[in-house]
């Protein structure tokens, strides 16, 4: 992870002085790492006497970021021309407009970008701090809080520590280059996040029937490519008979990408009559990062997702088409 210059934090503390009030804005289908990093800079400005609104389009279905969802509005407020002209609008987690959902319109904004996906591409006209080196959004976001404001408080080191264990499945996707990742993360302990805690609070507290849904995605997991590729799907029947609270994919992955010789895992949903998702795992080398940007999505190299139109029964082989390519 790279260490964020002084450029870069001025650059940051500039664009909140020029603008009166702010929309702080994350990716639809949030996940800890968005809310976090949404929250931290909500800290940021909440410090600067800023007035500002959170932005997100949900659904908050997963359910360690459950409680979040009433914060936050799921479009963009009215506004005169004039108002828009007074605010600045930050995105956090994602660098692109159409990964905010339907938001409605983001014409006439000042826009700063802060992400660390690996597929993000600046938006034009914005000003961004994109770190694909980065673990995490909210360890951008600390460094421009410390930058900024100064030392942490408790409630920014909680919910910031929330969000580096998210997305860093709580450190095991850490490498020997993370030395600075794990001072980062001292520091949020010394300001009074509690590792134990907040392990119990990602992983703990999942409804039963969670249990039975991994039980009948694990089911559908298929194994291809020689059996360095597994694809688990879920289907319309499967979420109506276990419902999609508290989805525990997170050890749907963990179990496939421990099985020998498995290098990649691929869970496909079908989210509604003509939609689907899917989220990319991989061990070492393999850049699933390639496969979600092919079908439109991104990511970073061993986690990524996507979203498309279409059904289960012909997503798939497409995928598997394409995961042929780098395994």
């Amino acid at each position: 992870m790279i260490i964020l210059t002084d450029e870069q934090i001025n650059s940051f503390k500039a664009f909140i002085d020029k603008h009166e009030q702010f929309i702080i804005a994350g990716h639809k289908d949030p996940d800890g790492d968005c809310i976090s990093s949404t929250l931290g800079v909500s800290y940021i400005l909440e410090k600067l006497n800023k007035p500002f609104t959170l932005l997100n389009n949900g659904p908050f279905k997963r359910s360690e970021i459950k409680q979040y969802g009433e914060m936050f509005v799921n479009e963009i407020p009215f506004m005169s021309n004039e108002d828009i002209k007074k605010t600045g609008f930050i995105i956090v987690d994602c660098g692109e407009i159409a990964r905010l959902g339907e938001v409605g319109d983001t014409k006439g904004y000042d826009f700063f970008i802060i992400d660390h996906h690996k597929t993000s591409a600046p938006l034009e006209g914005a000003v961004s701090i994109i770190d694909s080196t980065s673990p995490a959004a909210s360890c951008l976001v600390q460094m421009l809080y410390e930058g900024i404001i100064g030392k942490l408080d408790k409630k920014a080191a909680d919910i910031l520590f929330f969000g580096l264990s998210t997305d860093t499945g709580f450190f095991r996707f850490l490498r020997e280059d993370s030395a600075n990742v794990f001072e980062l993360t001292a520091r949020l302990v010394t300001a009074g996040a509690n590792p134990n805690k907040m392990y119990d609070r990602i992983t703990g507290g999942k409804p039963y029937s969670t249990r039975k849904l991994l039980a009948s995605t694990l089911n559908h997991a298929e194994r291809y490519l020689g059996g360095k590729l597994v694809v688990a799907y879920e289907t319309l029947e499967d979420t109506k008979k276990y419902g999609q609270e508290g989805r525990d994919s997170d050890m749907l992955y963990q179990a496939l990408l421990s099985s020998e010789g498995v290098e990649a895992v691929v869970f496909a949903r079908q989210e509604t009559e003509h939609s689907c998702t899917a989220g990319f795992r991989s061990r070492d080398e393999i850049d699933v990062s390639v496969v979600a940007a092919h079908f439109g999505g991104g990511g970073h190299k061993n986690a990524s997702g996507m979203s498309r139109d279409g059904k289960l029964e012909t997503l798939i082989p497409e995928i598997v088409k394409e995961f042929s390519k780098i395994l």
